[in-house]
């Protein structure tokens, strides 16, 4: 009987699991250690607060907030999980807070001058003419010098 209520307790959420566990369940990190540096480094926040140690549990109604290279995702933990599925799977466990993102053109607005770094306009970054190739070197560096200066 007492097996019966440590599962139960487990798929409540009841202890919670470690975060750079959960993490990897969620499909946020490619790996566990990945979801552990990313805890280590402090781009990860469980309601509000800094998690600096991986062994930090999370639970069902706990609010995530996550720094993934360039993207800032908040999400709400709506389960624990046991085991690492499909994507489907993965995507039960959590519900996606994240506010989207204003488009580039209500970003800078029609009479604000467009920042201009050599042939390179700050709203046209990614788009190329279709079939002309990988970017030179030149093109390269551009977009380098422009994503250090938004960053």
């Amino acid at each position: 009987m007492t097996t019966h209520r440590s599962s139960q307790t487990h798929a409540q959420g009841g202890s919670g699991q470690r975060i750079d566990k959960w993490l990897w369940f969620a499909r946020l990190v490619k790996t566990r250690t990945l979801g552990t540096r990313l805890v280590s480094t402090g781009k990860i926040r469980i309601n509000r607060e800094k998690v600096d140690k991986p062994s930090q549990h999370v639970k069902a109604e706990d609010i995530i907030t996550a720094r993934i290279g360039r993207r800032i995702l908040v999400l709400k933990v709506l389960d624990t999980g046991t085991r690492r599925g499909p994507s489907a799977e993965a995507l039960m466990l959590y519900e996606d807070l994240t506010p989207p993102e204003p488009a580039l053109k209500k970003a800078i607005g029609p009479r604000q001058k467009r920042q201009r770094i050599g042939d390179v306009t700050a709203g046209k970054v990614a788009e190329r003419a279709q079939g002309s190739g990988r970017p030179t070197k030149r093109e390269r560096r551009q977009l380098d010098r422009l994503r250090e200066n938004d960053s």
